[in-house]
C-alpha cells in the first residue's frame, strides 16, 4: 500500500459536443476529488478546439480544478488555459514552454521509456505521463507499461507521473499501489456503467482503500 496521494486526471472523449457536455462534466466534477480535465480533440479545427474549450473551461476552473488543453500550446495560452499536454510527436517541449510561459502546466507523453521520462522531467515537465497500461480503445498506444515503473519513478523522482492506458474502476487498484500521483481516464469514466459521476466517486473509493 502507499501514503501517496493519487488523484483523478480526466480526459475528454476524442469527440464531443461541448455544449451538451458541459453538464456531464460538471456533475462527474462534483461527484469526487479530481486534479485536472484534459481538454483532448485531435482532429478538430481551431475554431471547434477554441468553442469547447469556451464552454468547458470555466466549469472546470470554477472548481479549482486545472483545465488543460492536448498538443496546442499557442491555443491554450490564447484561450486561458491553465496549460497543455503534448506527445513525443506533437509540440517539443521547449516550444511549448516558450509558448505557455513559466507559470502554465506542461506535462509529456513518455510512454513506457524511462529515459523519456527522465528527460521530460530534467528539462522542467510539471508531469510525466507513462503508459500504456492496459488495452484501450481511445488511441493506439505505442507501448505498454507494467506497474512497476511508476514504482521506480515514485521512489526516485519528485517530478508527479500520470498513469495512462486502458485504466478503469476495476484494475486501478495495482496503479494506486504502484505509487502514481495521478489516474488519468477516459473511457473508463465517460463510459462507465452507472456513468461519469458514478466512476469519479468509485475511483475515489478505490484511492481511499489503497491510502487506509
Amino acid at each position: 500500500m502507499t501514503d501517496t496521494p493519487c488523484r483523478l486526471y480526466l480526459i475528454t472523449p476524442p469527440r464531443l459536443d461541448a455544449d451538451a457536455f458541459a453538464d456531464t462534466l460538471a456533475a462527474a466534477l462534483d461527484a469526487g476529488d479530481v486534479a485536472c480535465v484534459q481538454l483532448r480533440l485531435k482532429d478538430a479545427d481551431d475554431d471547434t478546439v477554441c468553442h469547447a474549450v469556451d464552454v468547458l473551461r470555466p466549469v472546470v476552473q470554477d472548481r479549482d480544478v486545472a483545465f488543460l488543453l492536448n498538443d496546442r500550446p499557442d491555443l491554450a495560452t490564447q484561450t486561458g488555459c491553465d496549460g497543455v499536454h503534448v506527445g513525443q510527436d506533437d509540440t517539443p517541449y521547449a516550444e511549448a514552454r516558450r509558448l505557455v510561459g513559466p507559470d502554465a502546466i506542461v506535462g509529456v507523453t513518455c510512454h513506457a521509456s524511462r529515459h523519456l521520462a527522465m528527460e521530460a522531467a530534467e528539462n522542467g515537465a510539471d508531469y510525466v505521463a507513462l503508459g500504456a497500461f492496459f488495452p484501450t480503445a481511445t488511441k493506439t498506444p505505442k507501448a505498454r507499461a507494467e506497474p512497476e515503473i511508476l514504482d521506480w519513478w515514485s521512489a526516485l523522482m519528485t517530478v508527479p507521473c500520470v498513469a495512462i492506458g486502458g485504466i478503469t474502476v476495476d484494475n486501478c487498484r495495482p496503479l494506486v499501489e504502484a505509487g502514481t500521483d495521478f489516474l488519468a481516464m477516459a473511457a473508463g469514466v465517460w463510459d462507465h456503467a452507472q456513468g461519469p459521476a458514478a466512476a469519479v466517486k468509485a475511483f475515489n473509493e478505490v484511492i481511499a482503500r489503497c491510502r487506509s
